[in-house]
């Protein structure tokens, strides 16, 4: 039983797939720390992402009524991330490190903000957005071992996908 996904269309400068993988790089739970040259790249990939997507999820926010809770939400985080953003790491690897990974949240914070304001919906098996005309399958998978995959919808080429988290 196929169907199309109704979506909002994403920016072009906002890639919420690549965002989410630039956070990966940094907090996923198998990768090693990055260091030196390597861990101030991706600290600047993180730092451009998030400057790319503050005023999108700004945007977004400032659309909705003055009464609406996630508006206030988002705002706060937009402000968190300004702030983020201009603070300095301090010296040493580890705060380097640890500075990095502060703007890493934040930025998946404000991917989560975005998602949100803008009813984006990413497929459950890929982390890809469901853009209008993919064909898509609704999923609500519950596994033996563990707790359930939240429900929502998956395209419908990710099907037989393994996800491996």
């Amino acid at each position: 039983m196929n169907s199309t996904a109704t979506t909002t269309t994403i920016p072009a400068a906002v890639d919420i797939a690549t965002m989410r993988h630039c956070i990966s790089r940094l907090l996923g739970p198998d990768v090693p720390p990055p260091a030196g040259e390597e861990l101030a790249v991706r600290e600047g990939l993180v730092r451009g992402h998030m400057q790319l997507i503050i005023p999108e999820v700004e945007r977004a926010a400032l659309a909705r009524g003055e009464d609406d809770v996630p508006r206030y939400c988002a705002l706060a985080c937009v402000g968190e991330a300004r702030s983020k953003l201009s603070a300095p790491a301090g010296s040493g690897p580890d705060r380097a490190l640890a500075h990095a990974r502060r703007l890493a949240r934040c930025l998946a914070a404000l991917c989560d903000h975005y998602e949100a304001l803008t009813d984006v919906a990413m497929c459950l098996a890929c982390d890809q957005p469901l853009r209008e005309g993919d064909e898509t399958l609704p999923h609500d998978h519950t596994r033996p071992s563990g707790p359930a995959t939240p429900a929502g919808r998956i395209h419908a080429r990710c099907a037989h996908t393994v996800r491996r988290r």
